[in-house]
């Protein structure tokens, strides 16, 4: 197999050559950056090239378009390298595979970009809210919430019309197990709440 791999590669021309080492080396790079998003890891940055807009209404919002990152550069070249490849095997010239790919890589970059820009908007959606407004409310735990602090826990609450999910701990000795409705009386760090169990705070008829 590896012989017929190197006779083959021995026989491409020199622009061959370059397009499917591109097109082989950022296909991997693709696929090795797609299993870490599946598995909740990422090596994306980005590059400071943003577009910003300004929309003016009722309210006012920033928003960040960005071209160029780990992710769009892989998208690129994964695509400038194939399209590349299929130009040549079509029998046209070297120039005309450098043109086509380009233009493929670019479309791909955009694309890329701005399904990276939708996706941040999804998660910025409602996610912003000030935290002090949760004071008093009421949740259920999401995730256990270790006592006394010792780690943190996550609950839904309902704000703004909408459920967040937050992190939380307990000032008290015990756990609170995921189910539990609890109550908001504290926030730490102005992102964490402190919360103690709804049936606690009935109990004490506060």
């Amino acid at each position: 197999m590896l012989l017929v791999l190197a006779e083959w590669w021995a026989a491409l021309a020199g622009i061959d050559k370059v397009f499917w080492g591109i097109s082989i080396v950022f296909s991997v790079l693709f696929f090795m950056q797609f299993i870490l998003s599946l598995i909740g890891l990422d090596f994306d940055s980005d590059v400071d090239m943003d577009f910003d807009a300004e929309v003016d209404s009722d309210f006012s919002t920033d928003v960040s378009f960005t071209i160029l990152s780990v992710r769009s550069f892989i998208a690129f070249f994964t695509f400038f390298g194939w399209t590349g490849v299929l130009v040549l095997n079509s029998g046209a010239s070297g120039l005309w595979a450098i043109g086509f790919g380009t233009i493929a890589g670019i479309a791909a970059m955009l694309i890329v970009g701005y399904m990276m820009y939708l996706f941040a908007r999804l998660q910025d959606d409602g996610s912003v809210f000030d935290p002090y407004e949760a004071l008093d409310e009421v949740g259920t735990v999401y995730m256990k919430i270790p006592a006394g602090q010792q780690g943190n826990g996550k609950i839904q609450i309902k704000l703004q019309g909408s459920i967040k999910e937050v992190e939380a701990v307990t000032r008290d000795g015990e756990p609170i197990p995921m189910g539990t409705a609890v109550r908001v009386i504290d926030i730490l760090d102005e992102k964490i709440m402190i919360v103690e169990p709804l049936d606690k705070y009935l109990n004490t008829g506060i």
